[in-house]
């Protein structure tokens, strides 16, 4: 389970054009997954907004290109910590270090998951619980790791990444949908526990983004068509705008929105 995928974000157009929310400068970000896939453009996007970022990821490669390229393009070193989420202790002393790295944790953005393909017929109880292990169970513990950073700051954003599979009931990977449902029951729980510490929990929820890992295993020409036929706006969905939305949801500009669901798919639900 080592993806060695690496998503060049800046040879990507739009990274030029997000907005910029003067507030979070300097804030302390925590991401899962932060070297690959989306995750890669959650970190460019917070360091070019003068955020400290610090992520875990499964592979020190794509992570090592990964940094150098935001220090390169921003100024700004991530902090990156290999990490399997599935070790909900060594998560938990990963944010611990990030915390004591650049501060207490600001903001949380859940973003690891797997999406491997399967059918009833094939899955094990092992199985079931591992795509648990990976989809669901981390975001829980991370959130609950850094409530005291926030408490302590008296104020907090947390971003779970859901995914438009569980709204559209997708076929082909039942455990991730039902982990991405309970991904959006656990934000609007959250987000009522967590609301009078002033900690908002949102969730963000992509169509389908055309990362490097979905391009290798999963982009087919028929497939990608059926997508776009669906969709409002014509075009495939890139990382930077999942980065614009989130920057949104972690800024003071949503600073009285919690509990929600952020869509962006392109107009595809």
């Amino acid at each position: 389970m080592t993806d060695t995928y690496y998503d060049a974000v800046f040879s990507e157009e739009g990274w030029k054009d997000l907005p910029v929310f003067k507030d979070l400068k300097d804030k302390t970000v925590f991401i899962t997954g932060g070297a690959s896939g989306i995750g890669a453009y959650f970190t460019a996007a917070f360091a070019l907004q003068g955020a400290n970022v610090g992520f875990v990821s499964l592979n020190d490669g794509p992570a090592e290109k990964l940094c150098a390229s935001v220090e390169e393009n921003t100024g700004k070193r991530p902090h990156n910590i290999i990490c399997n989420i599935n070790d909900i202790a060594l998560l938990e002393k990963s944010i611990k270090d990030v915390s004591e790295h650049f501060g207490p944790i600001d903001i949380l953005i859940n973003n690891a998951a797997r999406d491997t393909r399967h059918t009833i017929s094939d899955f094990t109880v092992e199985d079931w619980d591992n795509s648990i292990a990976i989809n669901l169970r981390p975001q829980f513990f991370s959130i609950k790791a850094v409530v005291n950073d926030m408490e302590k700051t008296g104020r907090g954003s947390i971003i779970n990444l859901g995914s438009i599979s569980s709204n559209l009931g997708l076929e082909g990977y039942p455990a991730y949908v039902t982990a991405k449902a309970g991904i959006i029951g656990m934000t609007k729980s959250l987000a009522r526990e967590l609301g009078p510490k002033n900690i908002r929990v949102n969730a963000l929820v992509p169509g389908w983004v055309l990362t490097e890992r979905q391009k290798d295993l999963w982009v087919a020409e028929q497939d990608l068509k059926e997508c776009l036929d669906h969709q409002s706006i014509k075009r495939p969905l890139s990382g930077w705008d999942m980065a614009a939305p989130a920057l949104f949801l972690a800024s003071s500009a949503s600073a009285m929105m919690t509990g929600q669901e952020l869509i962006i798919d392109g107009g595809r639900v």
